[in-house]
């Protein structure tokens, strides 16, 4: 990949305001269909993208050891197969409620990417990670998501190169340089397919420093 500039809080603002603006034009009946290929519902599935902004915000907070498990806040699944969240929108507030769950964890993430100070870093699966990897990580959940959760509510959703070769450029190495970014994403995240790439079975980004 090209040399880019890191992904930064602002990156990360600005997709989070893209999906809720793309999101707001949603037909309310639509948000219990399927989202993409996952086998949870749209809503489901902003929920747990709100759920990754929150989290990845509290990992990147902690200070002191243990700094190698997650914070370990409850989660609870609202039906067997849906996603296993510590954040949860109130049903009662409709999809104009989820979307401000959808803002707030976004912001959450940002203002710890921005007030992170050198060398903070926090736990994740995937290898511990700076508030590059993070804002990174944050960025790529929403953009795929989005993508998960367009394809249920019949909305359109490609977002700009700019956006997706940063977050390629941060987290995924190895993936091809001569390709659509967008399309790029989709393949390293097992969404799509690439000219003599098939969809991947297995992915994962990798979060150590550039």
């Amino acid at each position: 990949m090209p040399d880019s500039p890191l992904v930064t809080a602002d990156d990360l603002d600005e997709a989070v305001a893209l999906a809720v603006d793309s999101l707001r034009d949603a037909p309310p009946q639509a948000w219990e269909e399927q989202a993409g290929s996952l086998e949870w519902t749209c809503w489901e599935t902003v929920e747990h993208l709100a759920d990754d902004l929150f989290s990845y915000a509290a990992q990147l907070g902690l200070r002191v050891p243990p700094l190698d498990t997650y914070v370990p806040f409850a989660l609870d699944r609202r039906r067997p197969g849906g996603p296993n969240n510590a954040v949860h929108a109130d049903r009662a507030a409709g999809p104009v409620g989820l979307l401000q769950v959808l803002q707030a964890s976004g912001a959450l993430l940002s203002a710890m990417v921005r007030t992170a100070p050198p060398g903070a870093g926090g736990h994740h699966i995937f290898g511990t990670g700076d508030a590059t990897a993070f804002a990174a990580m944050g960025l790529v959940e929403t953009l795929v998501h989005m993508h998960d959760v367009s394809a249920g509510l019949g909305l359109a959703w490609e977002p700009s190169a700019d956006l997706c070769s940063r977050v390629l450029a941060r987290l995924f190495p190895d993936a091809p340089v001569d390709t659509a970014p967008w399309a790029t994403l989709l393949w390293a995240t097992g969404r799509g397919e690439l000219p003599g790439r098939p969809r991947l079975p297995r992915w994962r980004w990798y979060n150590e420093p550039r």
